[in-house]
């Protein structure tokens, strides 16, 4: 008695258990996706005390700029009408350095920063060192030309004779060190000092010198804190809410955000926007694919057909125009009116008869396309690859002698990639904090559910069992009652003496 009394109260206990287990549960699988998202919402925001603020501050992440230049291989055959051949130099890598100073939370649920960039030149990354010469066309003279075609020939012989003076031609032979970050041009020196403020560029000439140890601007963007539903988004940027280097409202507006985090919660019919001080516009990228990044689920997008489209082909883009072939931007507006051409490397995407200009040109999606790799549930980039070229259209120019015979063409100078991916503790504390805890939540409620059952089908299992066997307990007694009745009577009939008249008779073996 007392074990059967010992085996029904663990059952009854194992019971209570499973109920707890059940309940919890369902308690979890209701609470769980509301505890995920609001821890999400409270680590993603720009706030000092989320997860992820120092990293916007400071972002960890380690990025590379790597650049490929466009070496003139017939520079001469150039200026005498003939196709020009280009081959690719590169790349020549260098780690970017980015962090946010003048940081400020303004009052309407805003902060305000400027993004600092510094490089450093990685040789063991690099194919080359600074010191490599290429031969480039000389933006100077070429871009001049052209912005004067249109102007009195008296100023083109002017300019001749300028060119002549100092020496300058329609292809130079420069460094690396010197394209990038710039070199003295004598004659831009006599510029600025006999007429001061006429031209825009103050010191060294070179395609980055703007960039190295500069801000991109003063973004003003919301934080999430008080309203969530503009997270990310630029309010203002250099206190402009649009820009005016286009001609059209829509290609004015500064979209998305400063390129850096996004909205939390994307499905496969979110977009990316981002405002690109570089590019002086903003920019969208579309859903490409779901993947995964060292072990983190992410979303990739890329760059749709129609980033760099003219506007006959998408007629959006028709603000940017003037526009020359489908797939080049032009982008004279933001740059002091230079004939300047932004678009993918290789004329990717573009017009073939682009590539078709210039030898030595080979676009490839596997090569030449951007993307960025974004993990879905908070909009932070896990792995990203921003590519970009840089061309300039150049053209024969009556009156300016150095342009020779050059036919119309849009020659590629130089593409270079901006690429960076989550590593090392950075990578570790978010695969911890914001995949591995939630995914771990999100299983454990399945297996509580599991148990619980399994452990709630125990006392019911017991119970089943104990009726049996009670039944088959007063079975058996009632049948063993019945029998001892039938020998009762029988034994009775046996000591009673017969009727008169009844006849006994012998039992035989």
């Amino acid at each position: 008695m007392g074990r059967s009394a010992r085996a029904r109260w663990a059952a009854a206990a194992l019971g209570f258990f499973g109920l707890l287990c059940a309940v919890l549960g369902a308690v979890m699988m209701v609470s769980v996706p509301s505890m995920i998202k609001q821890q999400v919402l409270k680590n993603v925001r720009i706030d000092p005390t989320s997860l992820s603020f120092s990293m916007w501050k400071e972002i960890p992440v380690p990025f590379y700029l790597s650049v490929y230049f466009f070496d003139v291989v017939n520079p001469n055959e150039i200026l005498q009408g003939r196709k020009p051949r280009v081959r690719e130099r590169g790349p020549y890598v260098y780690r970017e350095y980015r962090h946010k100073n003048n940081i400020t939370f303004n009052s309407n649920d805003t902060v305000s920063f400027l993004e600092f960039r510094r490089f450093e030149f990685q040789p063991d990354k690099s194919s080359g060192s600074e010191s490599d010469y290429i031969v480039m066309p000389n933006i100077l003279v070429l871009s001049s030309a052209v912005m004067v075609e249109q102007k009195p020939m008296g100023l083109k012989l002017l300019m001749t004779l300028a060119f002549m003076t100092f020496r300058q031609r329609a292809f130079m032979n420069r460094t690396v060190g010197e394209i990038m970050w710039g070199y003295d041009d004598p004659l831009i020196s006599v510029i600025n000092k006999y007429f001061p403020g006429t031209f825009p560029i103050k010191g060294k000439f070179g395609l980055f010198a703007e960039l190295n140890n500069s801000n991109s601007g003063l973004f003003t963007i919301f934080t999430g804190i008080k309203n969530f539903s503009r997270i990310h988004l630029v309010d203002k940027w250099n206190g402009l809410s649009k820009v005016n280097f286009w001609h059209s409202d829509q290609c004015n507006m500064i979209n998305g955000t400063s390129g850096q985090m996004w909205a939390p919660f994307m499905t496969p019919e979110s977009s990316l926007e981002f405002y690109s001080p570089d590019a002086c516009r903003s920019m969208k990228l579309i859903y490409k694919e779901a993947g995964v990044f060292e072990g983190i689920p992410t979303f990739r997008f890329k760059a749709p057909e129609t980033l760099f489209a003219n506007g006959s082909i998408y007629p959006p883009n028709e603000g940017f125009c003037p526009c020359l072939q489908s797939g080049i931007q032009n982008i004279s507006s933001c740059r002091f009116n230079a004939p300047l051409f932004l678009s993918h490397p290789h004329f990717y995407n573009g017009d073939p008869v682009l590539a078709e200009a210039v030898l030595g040109l080979h676009p490839s999606e596997k090569e030449h396309s951007l993307f960025l790799d974004i993990h879905p549930v908070t909009g932070i980039p896990m792995n990203c690859s921003v590519k970009l070229q840089l061309s300039l259209y150049m053209k024969a120019v009556e009156g300016i002698k150095q342009t020779g015979n050059i036919e119309p063409v849009v020659l590629p100078l130089v593409w270079f990639e901006e690429r960076g991916a989550m590593e090392g503790e950075t990578l570790q504390t978010f695969y911890t904090q914001l995949v591995l805890i939630p995914k771990v939540l999100h299983y454990s409620q399945y297996v509580l559910l599991a148990l619980g059952a399994v452990l709630l089908l125990i006392p019911v299992i017991y119970e089943i069992r104990s009726q049996e066997r009670c039944y088959l307990f007063w079975s058996s007694h009632k049948k063993g009652s019945k029998d001892l009745e039938s020998v009762q009577a029988y034994s009775e009939s046996l000591m009673t003496s017969a009727p008169k008249g009844t006849v006994l008779l012998e039992a035989r073996l």
